[in-house]
């Protein structure tokens, strides 16, 4: 291992954040959301301080939008729905300093599910562990790009 980390190499899932992350405040629009909840605990277990107010920060990563819904894909020949599409769609910057790290930017992930009416339960579960999925995907994907900066 050692000659792995001497040639910069990073496990996959360890989060490098550039100079001016050490204390970071969350702006946000909605500051219950998932993905919200789920980049606090990801930046907090990385070894980031998330701090309550933009005065003790030394970076501020910003949450401009904050939306998850569904949209329905297919109806069957009886005008009933058969499929649907999960989506959720952030917008967001990181500022540090006077220095912007990400300019802002939209990430939009989705997934689809077919539906059965005589599973209305099941199919509402799995409709909540696919945007659960989709929140883990989108802060997966954002602290790559904190990573690589």
């Amino acid at each position: 291992m050692t000659l792995l980390a001497g040639c910069g190499f990073q496990l996959q899932g360890e989060l490098v954040t550039p100079t001016g992350m050490e204390k970071t405040y969350i702006e946000a629009v909605e500051r219950n959301s998932q993905f919200h909840r789920e980049l606090r605990r990801q930046l907090m277990a990385a070894g980031v301080e998330v701090v309550d107010s933009p005065a003790e920060a030394t970076a501020v990563f910003a949450v401009t939008s904050d939306n998850t819904g569904q949209r329905v894909l297919s109806v069957s020949a009886r005008n009933v729905p058969t499929e649907y599409e999960v989506f959720y769609t952030v917008e967001y910057s990181l500022v540090s300093g006077s220095q912007t790290l990400l300019a802002p930017q939209a990430l939009t992930f989705t997934r689809d599910y077919t539906w059965d009416e005589t599973l209305v339960l099941g199919k509402a579960r799995e409709e909540d562990l696919l945007r659960e999925s989709i929140v883990r995907d989108l802060v997966r994907t954002v602290l790559k790009q904190i990573s690589s900066l």
